[in-house]
Formats: structure tokens, C-alpha cells, sequence
């Protein structure tokens, strides 16, 4: 890669890693000299005899690299051990939207509730997976106003009922 490189011409691309294999492709991208990025949480895990605080991957099984994704480094990313593909759309490599980069490095490291979920949209199946409804299956209409709510459409004695629950006890089904 040459100085002369602007930082205009690079991007940001997601690189779908091997199970678990996250912190192992982002060594090797950095002992490559290419700027890679592994945004993670904090989260409690319990050991045999305490908790502790351990930071695990934000978003399981990628890592992202800023590139120009020239056909010499293009090849030393996908040769990195750990590495299953760069994310695109028809094998051609799609960039990351500069937007999305800076919310992960806002996110990066933070001991906040962190809850990596599937993105749902009007007419997904889903589950209720917690309270009094929990095991309910439906599908996903809105979200409703500013309030953290979804309403979803229960298919019960082939009637349909708007049910308002919060969002963080629904799951995305098949």
C-alpha cells in the first residue's frame, strides 16, 4: 500500500470470521499491518467460584478491516486464518456505511445492556420469550411510538389480537 493513499479511498468492509474465531482474525489482520476493528461488550461471566466482567464480540463471527481492498491486501484479508469471506452481494465485497462504524465504536467496550437482536420487519414471524405470554407466536406489525413496544398480530382461534409487549422479550423465528 503506498503513502500516497487518501484516507478517502478507504472503506470499511465486514469480514465474516469462523466460529469464535473473531479475536484470532483481528490479530492477524493487525500483525498484517491492516487496520482492523473488533467492537465488543462487556458482559458477567460466571466462573466456578466468582463473576467477572470479560469483553466478548458485539456482533458474533465478524470483524471489520479499513481498506482500499486492492488485489495485494484483498487477498493477504482473505488468506488470514479464521477468515470465511468479506460480506458482499454476489461474491463482490460491499462496504460498511461510515455511520455504522462510528455507532460500533460508540458501543465498543461499553458495560451497558447490550442486546444483540435480530432486526425484525413488518410481517416477521416471531416469539414471545418471556412473561405471561411467553411461547405466543405471531407476527411482527410495528413499533409503536417512542416507547420501547412492538405490536404483534397472535394467530389465536384463527382471530387476530394486537398484543403490546416489550420489544426486549420478542425473538425473530424461522
Amino acid at each position: 500500500m503506498t503513502n500516497s493513499l487518501s484516507e478517502n479511498q478507504l472503506k470499511w468492509y465486514a469480514i465474516h470470521s469462523r466460529s469464535r474465531h473473531e479475536d484470532v482474525v483481528h490479530k492477524g489482520l493487525k500483525k498484517k499491518l491492516i487496520e482492523a476493528f473488533l467492537p465488543k461488550m462487556q458482559v458477567m461471566s460466571r466462573r466456578k467460584d466468582r463473576r467477572k466482567r470479560i469483553l466478548v464480540p458485539l456482533l458474533p463471527g465478524y470483524v471489520f478491516v479499513h481498506s482500499d481492498l486492492n488485489p495485494y491486501q484483498h487477498w493477504d484479508i482473505i488468506k488470514t486464518y479464521g477468515v470465511v469471506r468479506i460480506v458482499g452481494i454476489q461474491g463482490k465485497p460491499v462496504p460498511v456505511r461510515d455511520e455504522e462504524i462510528l455507532s460500533l465504536k460508540t458501543l465498543h467496550g461499553t458495560d451497558r445492556t447490550v442486546r444483540n437482536q435480530a432486526y425484525m420487519k413488518k410481517g416477521d414471524r416471531i416469539m414471545i420469550m418471556e412473561g405471561p405470554l411467553k411461547g405466543l407466536t405471531g407476527f411482527y406489525l410495528r413499533h409503536k411510538g417512542k416507547a420501547d413496544k412492538v405490536v404483534i398480530s397472535i394467530e389465536l382461534l384463527q382471530r387476530s389480537l394486537a398484543v403490546e409487549v416489550e420489544d426486549l422479550i420478542v425473538e425473530k423465528i424461522s
